[in-house]
């Protein structure tokens, strides 16, 4: 998914910061990379032209009212602090009130808000919310797992540690039962990995 950035702007804005570390952006080496970043930045920034709650507009109306759950939803995003890159897994999972929606739906709108500057908070928050008010579900949660290069390769230093966040709404965030129900399916085992 591509996204249309001002590809000039980018190339001039890189090389300014090659030259402000010390380097020589006109070596062989360098010659290509404000493209390659401003390129870049067109496919991890795509999400900043869509509204991804349009993934959701498509429904089926279904006599369902057991749990639907998508786990281990692969993302990166880019913090918004370093624009350093943060990925992990996301866990998406409503309770539906008639209507579900279809599978790979759940996985663009995790990749359609993680596609733009963010903090996890946000992003774990964004997607809840958007199935609150475009499904009107029982309940609605999303757990975010995530690596934030932010943290690992550079500041703190601290490789291997990980940020979970989470994002509980109707059922899941006032009955307890079906809190610990939500929590237990993102989370059961299943072929040894967690």
């Amino acid at each position: 998914m591509k996204h249309e950035v001002d590809i000039p702007r980018i190339e001039k804005a890189v090389r300014e910061i090659l030259l402000a570390v010390g380097e020589d952006p006109d070596r062989e080496g360098l010659q290509k990379t404000p493209n390659r970043v401003a390129r870049s930045y067109g496919e991890l920034l795509a999400g900043l032209k869509e509204d991804p709650r349009t993934h959701l507009k498509t429904v089926f109306h279904e006599r369902y009212d057991e749990v639907v759950l998508l786990r281990d939803i692969e993302f990166y995003s880019l913090c918004e602090h370093h624009l350093l890159p943060f990925m992990g897994r996301a866990h998406v999972a409503y309770l539906p009130d008639g209507k579900v929606v279809g599978l790979s739906k759940l996985a663009r709108l995790v990749e359609g808000f993680a596609r733009r500057p963010q903090v996890q908070e946000r992003l774990t928050t964004q997607i809840a919310d958007a199935l609150m008010e475009e499904l009107n579900p029982i309940g609605a949660a999303c757990v975010i797992e995530a690596t934030h290069t932010c943290m690992t390769i550079r500041g703190a230093r601290k490789p291997g540690s990980s940020m979970i966040t989470s994002a509980l709404r109707g059922i899941f965030q006032e009955n307890p039962s079906s809190r610990a129900e939500i929590l237990t399916l993102m989370y059961s085992e299943r072929n040894g990995k967690l």
